[in-house]
């Protein structure tokens, strides 16, 4: 029997044990709640070997000590460890059952990360059938015990409007706690609300400030929305050069809003130096990608033949790229 066979098997009991021990603590007080970053950290003096050899990507060690704190200190965060390796297949072989039955075990005893993986795995049927109605409270209790990726996953419930009735204002009460905390796509959620003023007060300058954060947290499209408000001076200090930089990044990062924008960009020389080779290389790859312009479209026909050529040749690699992604 192989190592990964063994620990299978351990696996098997220990689950068994777990389940009927935790049938038997329904009364037990939750323990404290976790994120995904320190899931199974250990609160108590015992080092959290687990933990810190999962950091480590030492998975059978993991695998092994969340095992024994499992089966002797019934520890929840343990569970949803444990959930984790057999999620992503690390140590064990995937098995979609036995990690929602880890979370099962973790989230009913209270731990939030655990309530958060168990939610998605109802919504997409993973480890047991799909069950919309039991992933929705759970993102619900998720989110009150503070997870922001839940937060912001129930968030967008509210805003489509078919689990319960459409609800703009909790929407954004939710996107909002999510985007204090961090997460780069309620940060960009909430300034579109701003933005629209759906749920909360119309205020380009809120907006602009969500847009802000999100684009430095690299979220794509945030990028691309502050660069145009920064380069038109909506709801922030207008400031072409600084518009300018993010357009290229997010240009770079594949995004056809952006590159037509550098095209037009470099074509004017506004924000930055005239460049009519980058300027047709831009728009050829902005084109491919969906974003075509006529105005560019006759910048392009009236260069010069060698200019031309020259910004074929430096489109080329992407539109090799954008070929071969197309079906």
């Amino acid at each position: 029997m192989s190592a990964r066979q063994r620990i299978a098997v351990l696996s098997a009991a220990i689950l068994a044990a777990a389940l009927a021990l935790a049938a038997q603590a329904q009364t037990a007080k939750p323990a404290k709640p976790q994120t995904k970053s320190d899931t199974a950290t250990q609160t108590g003096p015992e080092p959290d070997i687990a933990y810190a050899a999962f950091q480590l990507g030492q998975y059978l060690t993991a695998f092994a000590e969340a095992t024994r704190r499992v089966e002797g200190k019934a520890d929840v965060k343990s569970m949803t460890l444990l959930g984790v390796l057999y999620e992503e297949g690390l140590a064990v072989p995937r098995d979609d059952k036995r990690a929602a039955a880890w979370y099962k075990l973790a989230a009913d005893r209270g731990d939030r990360e655990a309530m958060f993986q168990l939610a998605l795995f109802r919504l997409t049927g993973r480890g047991g059938p799909r069950d919309r109605g039991e992933a929705v409270k759970l993102l619900a209790a998720a989110a009150k015990l503070g997870h922001p990726a839940a937060a912001y996953d129930l968030g967008l419930f509210y805003l489509e409007g078919q689990q319960f009735p459409q609800d703009f204002r909790r929407a954004a009460e939710l996107f909002r706690a999510a985007a204090e905390a961090g997460g780069p796509e309620a940060q960009y959620a909430l300034a579109t609300l701003y933005k629209e003023g759906r749920g909360v007060e119309k205020d380009l300058r809120e907006a602009a400030r969500w847009l802000g954060a999100a684009a430095r947290a690299g979220n794509i499209d945030a990028e691309v929305e502050y660069a145009i408000a920064l380069f038109n001076g909506t709801g922030v200090a207008k400031d072409e050069a600084a518009a300018t930089e993010l357009f290229l990044k997010s240009a770079r990062r594949g995004s056809p809003i952006s590159q037509n924008r550098m095209a037009h960009i470099l074509a004017r020389g506004m924000g930055r130096a005239a460049d009519p080779v980058e300027a047709a290389k831009w728009h050829l790859i902005a084109k491919a990608g969906g974003n075509g312009d006529l105005w560019l479209d006759d910048f392009v026909f009236k260069l010069k033949p060698e200019q031309r050529a020259a910004a074929q040749k430096a489109a080329k690699p992407w539109l090799d790229v954008i070929a071969a992604s197309r079906p």
